[in-house]
């Protein structure tokens, strides 16, 4: 591999592990406002959050949902058969859905609030984008086949869940219609995509891209501890089930992100953590 490659990965391995990384990443939580054309004060923050997602530019793009998620599958399925032929592939597929999910889901306009933007995910999403594209330059993960062991595949059930998101959007409730895997937009929305890429990443594990893996996982940490608290703190009620579909995004972020910090050769109990 490239010198100046390689060091630059090192530079960040060691960047990403640091303490004051990770305080940065919840710092700018606080930093970084909405924006918003029309009169909005802070008061509406909550409020806000759920206008723009409720109303993003994405629900307007049901007509192409099936594209998208027969484009999720094939290059899911891509990896499990082709490997690091289409390695690459897969990091510009994952970096150009982290844009999208920027776009789609962070942006909308309506009568209400005339053009309002989360800028916060925005630029979450974007930094995630960033690494997978980072990734898809350097071709650090390796999808060849190796003997591994069956427990590391448990992630393919969680992730499935996510990307088939089993929800009746009328009553908000369970609705477990296998239509739903071509149907339901989940391949436009990181929550439910995230634990894909991560079940990917994770099976594969040590012998990827530990820094996207680790970033990727560290911000599905943060959307999924906000996630957690709308739908199970602050609408129990209503949003149990949302609640419940966000799920495999918590689990396998924490889980990506305590894989993160183990290299290959490490054992499972002798790994350094952040520094």
């Amino acid at each position: 591999m490239n010198t100046t490659r390689e060091s630059g990965y090192e530079r960040w391995e060691r960047v990403t592990r640091r303490w004051w990384f990770f305080l940065l990443l919840g710092l700018i939580q606080f930093l970084i406002p909405p924006y918003v054309s029309k009169g909005f004060e802070w008061a509406q923050i909550g409020e806000l959050t759920g206008h723009i997602l409720k109303n993003s530019l994405m629900m307007g793009w049901a007509g192409i949902y099936p594209l998208f998620q027969a484009m999720a599958i094939a290059f899911v399925l891509g990896i499990l058969l082709f490997r690091n032929r289409i390695g690459k592939i897969f990091s510009v597929y994952a970096a150009l859905s982290y844009l999208l999910f920027a776009v789609g889901q962070s942006i909308s306009i309506t009568v209400e609030y005339g053009t309002a933007v989360l800028t916060l995910n925005v630029v979450m999403f974007v930094f995630v984008a960033s690494f997978w594209l980072w990734e898809a330059f350097l071709g650090r993960n390796d999808f060849s086949a190796r003997s591994r062991p069956k427990w590391k595949y448990w992630v393919a059930l969680p992730a499935f869940f996510a990307f088939w998101f089993p929800l009746n959007w009328n009553t908000l409730g369970p609705d477990f219609n296998p239509v739903y895997l071509v149907t339901s937009g989940s391949a436009l929305t990181f929550c439910m995509m995230t634990p894909v890429f991560l079940a990917v990443l994770t099976i594969f594990h040590p012998h990827i891209n530990l820094i996207t893996l680790r970033v990727t996982a560290l911000i599905g940490v943060i959307i999924g501890f906000y996630n957690m608290l709308s739908n199970f703190v602050l609408q129990p009620a209503l949003l149990w089930w949302n609640g419940a579909l966000h799920i495999p995004l918590v689990v396998l972020s924490v889980y990506g992100l305590i894989l993160s910090f183990r290299k290959a050769g490490d054992s499972p109990v002798n790994y350094s953590g952040w520094a």
